[in-house]
């Protein structure tokens, strides 16, 4: 079972992931810094957050703890980048790192306890944390694209208006058992 689950997570980031790809790719270079407000981030803000995130969960993941000292947790939310590359550059080195973690995992260290600020999580219940944690920003990320594109901005989903005719092509389909992003 513990094999599913981590195939399923690796494929389900990976999905978070593109989506996360596909908004940037949306935008303008102005547009992923653009802050609504001084209180709000930007996609680039956002990238940094995730970013650090994933460097300091999951760089020696079972052997240190998950909020590394060299984190700065607060200047992922100010604006330090601003370029398109440098964001690029800075979402996939996270992403690569956590990645490289996923590839670590096999059924007998998923049970293992690591620490995120002293406190202890088995591995299952980390990724768990992470699994709400990423797709929770990416989400903000599509906020923010689809209120700068307005109607420029392409369905990153099923298009609004069109979920009968999805609806319908799937059903038309034999069951079977899938991921729904092996699509």
């Amino acid at each position: 079972m513990h094999v599913n689950y981590i195939q399923s997570l690796q494929k389900q980031m990976a999905y978070y992931k593109s989506i996360g790809d596909k908004a940037m790719l949306q935008v303008s270079d102005k547009q992923l810094f653009w802050q609504p407000n001084p209180e709000s981030n930007s996609i680039a803000m956002i990238v940094q957050h995730l970013s650090g995130n994933m460097l300091s969960r999951w760089t020696n993941f079972l052997t240190t703890d998950g909020e590394k000292e060299n984190r700065n947790r607060d200047t992922e939310f100010e604006p330090i980048l601003n370029a398109r590359q440098d964001v690029l550059d800075v979402w996939e080195k996270g992403w690569s790192c956590f990645f490289n973690a996923l590839d670590q995992l096999n059924e007998s260290n998923l049970e293992t306890i690591i620490y995120i600020r002293n406190e202890g999580h088995t591995v299952i219940e980390a990724l768990n944390r992470q699994l709400a944690h990423y797709p929770y920003h990416i989400g903000q990320m599509v906020f923010l694209g689809k209120m700068l594109m307005d109607e420029q901005w392409q369905s990153l989903s099923i298009p609004k208006g069109d979920s009968e005719v999805f609806n319908a092509e799937k059903f038309a389909m034999e069951k079977k058992q899938k991921h729904f992003t092996d699509e």
